[in-house]
């Protein structure tokens, strides 16, 4: 496709979020401007903007710290993931124990068990890591197994037909129909993994970078300009995740062309 059909595609896709959010935007600054609530509480949307054009380098910064700690635990969240969907779906027993844990595992607060990851691994990157691989790994298990239990029996039984053996029969048949699955749960892994991160910045102690930090920082400030900071620092979440989502889309498109994307999460 030539590179003007390309760009032409990609703003024909892009104009009706664009427009979403310009409708948004315009809503929030009337509403703010109309003075009804506080702005320590919700600044202005041009205050915003200038709050994060003037803070630009700290807000990258701090999400430089952010995208790492995601990164690190996505990674880490699809393989655990991978390995635990796939005993689920070869054990029944092992679903019988695992599947009730890993869900139950969704409910932990994360407040709660904060001070034993700090006294286990001290105030470094690896309480954080546990706490993005714990929100993380779920979507990745769930997804996974689904994908696992998909499979075409009339293909498994055409392998064992011709003499493919237990490790042949995954490798054709069920790796190629899970894999898409489990692509389709680390994106959905990753909005929340953002959302993981911040909450681990905050809860753990001893955190001194990442926007979650930040965020924090400049919400206990209660002034105004910080508000704007904290307001701004949330923006840059926002549009950080939607690239993460269809970054992670495109990766899927690679990794599993055979599969028909169009039926999953939209990219």
């Amino acid at each position: 496709m030539p590179a003007t059909e390309r760009a032409a595609y990609a703003l024909k896709r892009a104009a009706p979020p664009l427009a979403v959010i310009a409708v948004l935007v315009g809503a929030w600054e009337v509403y703010a401007d109309t003075g009804t609530t506080n702005r320590l509480f919700l600044p202005a949307a041009h205050s915003v903007a200038a709050a994060l054009w003037n803070n630009a380098g700290l807000i990258a910064s701090n999400l430089a710290t952010t995208a790492e700690e995601v990164g690190l635990g996505l990674g880490l969240a699809l393989a655990i993931g991978l390995v635990c969907a796939l005993v689920i779906h070869l054990a029944p027993l092992a679903r019988q124990a695992l599947y009730p844990l890993a869900i139950g595992s969704q409910a932990i607060p994360v407040a709660v068990i904060a001070p034993l990851l700090v006294f286990w691994w001290g105030f470094g990157l690896l309480p954080k890591l546990f706490v993005i691989v714990l929100i993380c790994f779920f979507p990745v298990v769930v997804t996974t197994v689904d994908g696992l239990a998909a499979v075409d029996p009339d293909q498994l039984k055409l392998l064992g037909t011709l003499g493919a053996s237990r490790w042949q029969a995954f490798r054709f048949a069920e790796l190629p129909a899970a894999l898409p699955a489990a692509l389709s749960g680390a994106r959905i892994a990753v909005a929340v993994g953002l959302i993981g991160a911040v909450i681990a910045e905050i809860s753990t102690a001893g955190t001194s970078s990442g926007l979650g930090h930040l965020i924090e920082l400049d919400l206990n400030d209660l002034t105004a300009a910080q508000t704007q900071v904290a307001w701004a620092a949330t923006i840059v979440l926002f549009a950080f995740a939607i690239v993460c989502f269809y970054t992670l889309g495109l990766g899927a498109r690679r990794l599993a062309p055979w599969a028909d994307h169009s039926s999953r999460v939209p990219s």
